[in-house]
Protein backbone atom coordinates (compact mmCIF):
# COMPACT_ATOMS: atom_id res chain seq x y z
CA UNK A 1 0.00 0.00 0.00
CA UNK A 2 1.70 3.17 -1.17
CA UNK A 3 -0.49 5.99 0.00
CA UNK A 4 -2.57 6.32 3.12
CA UNK A 5 -5.26 8.75 4.19
CA UNK A 6 -3.75 12.06 5.34
CA UNK A 7 -2.73 11.51 8.93
CA UNK A 8 -3.46 15.15 9.70
CA UNK A 9 -5.09 18.15 8.04
CA UNK A 10 -5.10 21.65 9.51
CA UNK A 11 -7.28 24.36 7.98
CA UNK A 12 -7.11 28.14 8.35
CA UNK A 13 -4.62 28.25 11.25
CA UNK A 14 -3.99 31.54 13.02
CA UNK A 15 -0.49 32.84 12.31
CA UNK A 16 1.88 32.50 14.12
CA UNK A 17 1.01 28.82 14.28
CA UNK A 18 2.59 26.02 16.31
CA UNK A 19 1.21 22.52 15.88
CA UNK A 20 2.12 18.97 16.84
CA UNK A 21 2.78 16.59 13.95
CA UNK A 22 0.82 13.46 14.84
CA UNK A 23 3.05 10.41 14.69
CA UNK A 24 6.14 12.44 13.78
CA UNK A 25 7.71 12.37 10.32
CA UNK A 26 8.92 9.46 8.19
CA UNK A 27 10.76 9.19 4.86
CA UNK A 28 8.31 9.32 1.97
CA UNK A 29 5.91 11.65 3.78
CA UNK A 30 4.73 14.86 2.11
CA UNK A 31 3.80 18.11 3.80
CA UNK A 32 1.46 20.19 1.63
CA UNK A 33 0.98 23.85 2.62
CA UNK A 34 -1.46 26.08 0.75
CA UNK A 35 -1.82 29.77 1.31
CA UNK A 36 -1.09 33.22 -0.03
CA UNK A 37 1.37 36.04 0.57
CA UNK A 38 0.01 39.47 1.54
CA UNK A 39 0.87 42.36 -0.75
CA UNK A 40 3.05 43.97 1.96
CA UNK A 41 4.92 40.82 2.94
CA UNK A 42 8.64 41.06 3.69
CA UNK A 43 9.22 37.46 4.85
CA UNK A 44 7.67 34.35 6.35
CA UNK A 45 9.02 31.04 7.58
CA UNK A 46 8.12 27.40 7.98
CA UNK A 47 10.07 25.58 10.69
CA UNK A 48 10.08 21.84 11.37
CA UNK A 49 11.20 21.52 14.99
CA UNK A 50 11.95 19.04 17.75
CA UNK A 51 9.29 20.09 20.21
CA UNK A 52 7.89 23.55 20.94
CA UNK A 53 10.06 24.72 23.83
CA UNK A 54 10.98 28.40 23.88
CA UNK A 55 13.36 28.39 26.88
CA UNK A 56 15.61 26.74 25.87
CA UNK A 57 14.56 27.06 22.25
CA UNK A 58 13.71 23.78 20.56
CA UNK A 59 16.04 22.54 17.83
CA UNK A 60 14.94 23.50 14.31
CA UNK A 61 15.56 20.66 11.88
CA UNK A 62 14.52 22.63 8.80
CA UNK A 63 14.10 26.40 8.59
CA UNK A 64 12.50 27.50 5.30
CA UNK A 65 12.48 31.29 5.08
CA UNK A 66 11.48 33.25 1.94
CA UNK A 67 12.70 36.85 2.16
CA UNK A 68 11.09 39.18 -0.35
CA UNK A 69 13.30 42.27 -0.01
CA UNK A 70 16.38 40.23 -0.94
CA UNK A 71 14.43 37.94 -3.28
CA UNK A 72 15.86 34.78 -1.76
CA UNK A 73 15.01 31.73 0.33
CA UNK A 74 17.18 31.04 3.38
CA UNK A 75 17.39 27.51 4.78
CA UNK A 76 19.13 26.54 8.01
CA UNK A 77 19.01 24.44 11.18
CA UNK A 78 19.13 25.51 14.82
CA UNK A 79 20.97 23.11 17.17
CA UNK A 80 21.37 23.78 20.88
CA UNK A 81 20.18 27.35 20.29
CA UNK A 82 22.81 28.08 17.65
CA UNK A 83 22.13 28.55 13.94
CA UNK A 84 24.26 26.62 11.50
CA UNK A 85 25.50 27.61 8.07
CA UNK A 86 22.84 29.26 5.92
CA UNK A 87 21.96 27.78 2.56
CA UNK A 88 20.59 30.56 0.34
CA UNK A 89 18.68 30.22 -2.90
CA UNK A 90 18.61 33.48 -4.85
CA UNK A 91 15.27 32.80 -6.50
CA UNK A 92 11.77 33.81 -5.47
CA UNK A 93 8.90 31.51 -6.53
CA UNK A 94 6.44 33.38 -4.27
CA UNK A 95 4.65 36.57 -5.30
CA UNK A 96 2.92 38.98 -2.91
CA UNK A 97 -0.83 38.78 -3.26
CA UNK A 98 -0.73 35.46 -5.12
CA UNK A 99 -1.79 32.00 -3.80
CA UNK A 100 0.88 29.31 -3.46
CA UNK A 101 1.31 25.63 -2.71
CA UNK A 102 4.44 24.31 -1.01
CA UNK A 103 5.13 20.57 -1.13
CA UNK A 104 7.88 19.27 1.12
CA UNK A 105 8.87 15.71 0.28
CA UNK A 106 10.73 14.04 3.12
CA UNK A 107 13.40 11.58 2.04
CA UNK A 108 15.86 9.50 4.02
CA UNK A 109 18.71 11.96 3.59
CA UNK A 110 17.10 15.27 2.60
CA UNK A 111 14.07 17.48 2.13
CA UNK A 112 12.86 18.26 -1.39
CA UNK A 113 10.74 21.38 -1.79
CA UNK A 114 8.47 22.34 -4.67
CA UNK A 115 6.43 25.53 -5.01
CA UNK A 116 3.42 25.68 -7.34
CA UNK A 117 4.42 22.42 -9.00
CA UNK A 118 8.04 23.39 -9.70
CA UNK A 119 11.08 21.96 -7.90
CA UNK A 120 12.82 24.70 -5.90
CA UNK A 121 15.48 23.28 -3.59
CA UNK A 122 16.90 20.38 -1.62
CA UNK A 123 18.18 20.50 1.96
CA UNK A 124 20.18 17.69 3.55
CA UNK A 125 19.18 16.57 7.03
CA UNK A 126 21.19 17.98 9.90
CA UNK A 127 18.77 16.56 12.49
CA UNK A 128 17.40 13.01 12.63
CA UNK A 129 13.96 13.10 11.00
CA UNK A 130 12.57 10.92 13.79
CA UNK A 131 13.10 13.77 16.26
CA UNK A 132 10.87 16.20 14.36
CA UNK A 133 7.38 16.46 15.86
CA UNK A 134 6.28 20.10 15.51
CA UNK A 135 5.58 22.58 12.70
CA UNK A 136 5.85 26.34 13.18
CA UNK A 137 4.69 28.94 10.65
CA UNK A 138 5.17 32.66 11.24
CA UNK A 139 5.64 35.93 9.43
CA UNK A 140 3.44 37.72 6.91
CA UNK A 141 1.55 34.85 5.32
CA UNK A 142 -2.00 33.52 5.14
CA UNK A 143 -2.37 29.73 5.39
CA UNK A 144 -5.43 27.86 4.21
CA UNK A 145 -4.39 24.23 4.62
CA UNK A 146 -1.56 22.15 6.04
CA UNK A 147 -1.70 18.48 5.12
CA UNK A 148 0.53 15.57 6.13
CA UNK A 149 0.40 12.63 3.72
CA UNK A 150 2.26 9.36 4.13
CA UNK A 151 3.70 7.78 1.02
CA UNK A 152 5.50 4.58 1.95
CA UNK A 153 6.66 3.84 -1.60
CA UNK A 154 10.19 4.90 -2.59
CA UNK A 155 10.05 8.48 -3.80
CA UNK A 156 10.92 9.13 -7.44
CA UNK A 157 12.83 12.27 -8.46
CA UNK A 158 9.85 13.75 -10.31
CA UNK A 159 7.31 12.60 -7.75
CA UNK A 160 7.30 15.79 -5.79
CA UNK A 161 5.25 17.60 -8.42
CA UNK A 162 2.97 14.79 -9.63
CA UNK A 163 2.91 11.11 -8.73
CA UNK A 164 0.98 8.18 -10.09
CA UNK A 165 1.20 5.29 -7.65
CA UNK A 166 0.62 2.07 -9.57
CA UNK A 167 -0.38 -0.55 -7.06
CA UNK A 168 -2.96 -3.27 -6.70
CA UNK A 169 -5.29 -3.11 -9.66
CA UNK A 170 -4.69 0.32 -11.16
CA UNK A 171 -2.60 0.61 -14.32
CA UNK A 172 -2.01 3.67 -16.43
CA UNK A 173 0.10 4.28 -19.50
CA UNK A 174 0.80 8.01 -19.36
CA UNK A 175 1.04 11.04 -17.11
CA UNK A 176 -1.56 12.75 -14.96
CA UNK A 177 -2.74 15.27 -17.53
CA UNK A 178 -6.49 15.59 -17.91
CA UNK A 179 -8.62 14.00 -19.18
CA UNK A 180 -7.19 11.04 -17.28
CA UNK A 181 -8.01 7.36 -17.77
CA UNK A 182 -6.71 4.28 -15.98
CA UNK A 183 -7.64 0.61 -15.98
CA UNK A 184 -8.74 -1.30 -12.91
CA UNK A 185 -7.35 -4.63 -14.06
CA UNK A 186 -9.55 -6.88 -11.92
CA UNK A 187 -12.47 -4.50 -11.62
CA UNK A 188 -14.00 -3.34 -8.37
CA UNK A 189 -14.54 -5.54 -5.35
CA UNK A 190 -15.69 -4.96 -1.76
CA UNK A 191 -12.84 -3.48 0.22
CA UNK A 192 -11.10 -1.82 -2.74
CA UNK A 193 -10.29 1.85 -2.29
CA UNK A 194 -9.64 4.49 -4.97
CA UNK A 195 -7.57 7.47 -3.80
CA UNK A 196 -7.46 10.70 -5.81
CA UNK A 197 -5.41 13.73 -4.84
CA UNK A 198 -5.49 17.05 -6.64
CA UNK A 199 -5.76 20.79 -6.50
CA UNK A 200 -8.83 22.69 -7.61
CA UNK A 201 -8.15 25.41 -10.19
CA UNK A 202 -8.40 29.03 -9.09
CA UNK A 203 -11.49 29.71 -11.24
CA UNK A 204 -13.27 26.35 -11.41
CA UNK A 205 -16.63 25.37 -12.78
CA UNK A 206 -16.67 21.64 -12.05
CA UNK A 207 -14.80 18.36 -12.33
CA UNK A 208 -15.82 14.71 -12.33
CA UNK A 209 -14.63 11.26 -11.34
CA UNK A 210 -16.20 8.30 -13.13
CA UNK A 211 -15.99 4.59 -12.40
CA UNK A 212 -17.06 2.98 -15.67
CA UNK A 213 -18.15 -0.43 -16.96
CA UNK A 214 -15.45 -1.72 -19.30
CA UNK A 215 -16.30 -1.99 -22.98
CA UNK A 216 -19.45 0.14 -22.64
CA UNK A 217 -20.51 3.75 -22.08
CA UNK A 218 -22.09 2.84 -18.74
CA UNK A 219 -20.92 4.73 -15.64
CA UNK A 220 -21.42 2.92 -12.34
CA UNK A 221 -20.48 5.97 -10.27
CA UNK A 222 -20.36 9.58 -11.47
CA UNK A 223 -19.03 12.04 -8.88
CA UNK A 224 -19.41 15.62 -10.07
CA UNK A 225 -18.49 18.49 -7.71
CA UNK A 226 -19.90 21.70 -9.20
CA UNK A 227 -18.05 24.53 -7.55
CA UNK A 228 -20.01 27.45 -8.99
CA UNK A 229 -23.23 25.91 -7.72
CA UNK A 230 -21.73 24.45 -4.53
CA UNK A 231 -23.31 21.10 -5.39
CA UNK A 232 -21.83 17.59 -5.29
CA UNK A 233 -23.82 15.54 -7.82
CA UNK A 234 -23.81 11.72 -7.80
CA UNK A 235 -25.40 9.59 -10.50
CA UNK A 236 -25.06 6.60 -12.84
CA UNK A 237 -25.31 6.43 -16.63
CA UNK A 238 -26.81 3.07 -17.61
CA UNK A 239 -28.36 1.72 -20.81
CA UNK A 240 -28.08 5.06 -22.59
CA UNK A 241 -29.53 7.33 -19.91
CA UNK A 242 -28.81 9.06 -16.62
CA UNK A 243 -30.55 7.90 -13.47
CA UNK A 244 -31.82 9.94 -10.55
CA UNK A 245 -29.32 12.48 -9.23
CA UNK A 246 -28.31 12.50 -5.59
CA UNK A 247 -27.17 15.88 -4.31
CA UNK A 248 -27.83 16.09 -0.55
CA UNK A 249 -24.71 16.94 1.44
CA UNK A 250 -24.20 18.57 4.83
CA UNK A 251 -21.42 20.86 3.56
CA UNK A 252 -19.60 21.29 0.25
CA UNK A 253 -15.98 20.13 0.78
CA UNK A 254 -14.14 21.68 -2.19
CA UNK A 255 -12.76 25.21 -2.59
CA UNK A 256 -11.14 27.05 -5.48
CA UNK A 257 -7.36 26.84 -5.40
CA UNK A 258 -7.21 24.30 -2.59
CA UNK A 259 -5.67 20.85 -2.31
CA UNK A 260 -7.97 17.87 -1.73
CA UNK A 261 -7.88 14.14 -1.24
CA UNK A 262 -10.92 12.07 -2.22
CA UNK A 263 -11.21 8.47 -1.06
CA UNK A 264 -13.82 6.18 -2.63
CA UNK A 265 -14.36 2.96 -0.66
CA UNK A 266 -16.24 0.18 -2.42
CA UNK A 267 -18.38 -1.83 0.01
CA UNK A 268 -20.61 -4.77 -0.82
CA UNK A 269 -23.75 -2.62 -1.04
CA UNK A 270 -22.51 0.92 -1.64
CA UNK A 271 -19.71 3.37 -2.27
CA UNK A 272 -18.51 5.47 0.64
CA UNK A 273 -16.81 8.77 -0.20
CA UNK A 274 -14.58 10.87 2.04
CA UNK A 275 -12.89 14.19 1.24
CA UNK A 276 -9.90 15.44 3.25
CA UNK A 277 -10.42 12.71 5.83
CA UNK A 278 -14.10 13.54 6.45
CA UNK A 279 -16.89 11.15 5.40
CA UNK A 280 -19.21 12.88 2.94
CA UNK A 281 -21.70 10.43 1.45
CA UNK A 282 -22.82 6.91 0.62
CA UNK A 283 -24.07 5.84 -2.82
CA UNK A 284 -25.88 2.52 -3.31
CA UNK A 285 -24.58 0.35 -6.13
CA UNK A 286 -26.63 0.55 -9.33
CA UNK A 287 -24.27 -1.85 -11.11
CA UNK A 288 -24.40 -5.11 -9.17
CA UNK A 289 -21.53 -6.94 -10.89
CA UNK A 290 -18.66 -4.86 -9.54
CA UNK A 291 -16.03 -6.85 -11.46
CA UNK A 292 -17.32 -5.22 -14.67
CA UNK A 293 -16.31 -1.76 -13.40
CA UNK A 294 -12.80 -1.58 -14.85
CA UNK A 295 -12.14 2.04 -15.87
CA UNK A 296 -11.40 5.22 -13.95
CA UNK A 297 -11.93 8.59 -15.64
CA UNK A 298 -11.09 12.04 -14.25
CA UNK A 299 -11.54 15.40 -15.96
CA UNK A 300 -12.45 19.00 -15.28
CA UNK A 301 -11.09 22.04 -13.49
CA UNK A 302 -8.42 20.47 -11.31
CA UNK A 303 -4.74 19.60 -11.38
CA UNK A 304 -4.44 15.85 -10.76
CA UNK A 305 -1.55 14.98 -8.44
CA UNK A 306 -2.10 11.32 -7.59
CA UNK A 307 -4.37 8.39 -8.46
CA UNK A 308 -4.31 4.94 -6.93
CA UNK A 309 -6.45 1.88 -6.34
CA UNK A 310 -5.58 -0.49 -3.55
Amino acid sequence: MAMKTPIQTITNPHIPFVGTILGGLVPGEMIVIQGSVPADADRFQVDLTCGSSTKPRADVAFHFNPRFKKSCIVCNSLLRERWGREEILYQMPFKPGVPFEIIMLLQKDLYKVAVNGGHVLEYKHRVDLRKVDTINISGKVHIQTIGFIINSAPAQPVGIEKSLQVHGTLTHSGDLNLPFQATLEKGLAPGLTVVIKGQVNLYPDSFFVNLCVGGTKDIALHLNPRLKAGSFVRNSYLSGGWGEEETHLAAFPFKAGEYFEMIILCDAQEFKVAVNGVHQLCYRHRVKDLSRVTRLEIAGDIQLLHAQAR
